[in-house]
């Protein structure tokens, strides 16, 4: 996990730690917060519930993999109405993530990487049609139930670094 924990930072995460897939439980109210589609993702994207699976899906799935790894994306925003930089975060953090993952999942067939929000590989999902890159889309961690918070926490990193930051979180759960 060190090996790995180093590439994500060198990669550029700001934060990487180990995580034990055993911890992890899945939560319904996170996965009915997704069923509010305030997103507008709710059944429109293949990686978003419930296309990606059911709660007790999600759950068989992580209790499958035997350890993890936490990576977070922290920038700074000159003020809380500072756009550019949530968006620059957000964009520096899925292409971290995303490159990661390929990695990832090159060295460990079979890995679950959720990322933070939906999968936006694509700019429209192909939603209902077959989705476009089924090896490479990757659900979101709320997607799958989990509070960020408590993940966070299990990992011992922090959700929340203090004001004028923003921090996005993804993890790797491998077999």
């Amino acid at each position: 996990m060190e090996r790995w924990i180093a590439l994500a930072l060198e990669a550029g995460f700001t934060h990487a730690a180990p995580l034990d897939p055993a911890k992890l439980r899945v939560n319904e109210e996170v996965r009915a917060m997704c069923a509010a589609n305030k997103c507008r993702a709710y059944d429109h994207n293949w990686t978003c519930p419930p296309n990606c699976g059911t709660l007790d899906e999600c759950a068989a799935q992580i209790a499958g993999m035997r350890t993890g790894l936490l990576v977070q994306t922290t920038g700074t925003l000159e003020d809380s109405f500072d756009i550019d930089a949530m968006e620059e975060t957000e964009e520096r953090h899925l292409n971290q993530f995303h490159k990661l993952a390929g990695q990832i999942r090159e060295a460990f067939p079979g890995a679950l990487c959720l990322g933070s929000g939906g999968c936006r590989l694509c700019e429209t999902c192909a939603h209902p049609e077959p989705c476009r890159f089924p090896d490479k889309a990757c659900s979101s961690m709320e997607g799958y139930g989990l509070l960020v918070n408590d993940v966070c926490e299990l990992a011992g990193l922090k959700y929340y670094y203090g004001k004028g930051t923003l921090t996005y979180s993804a993890c790797y759960l491998l077999p």
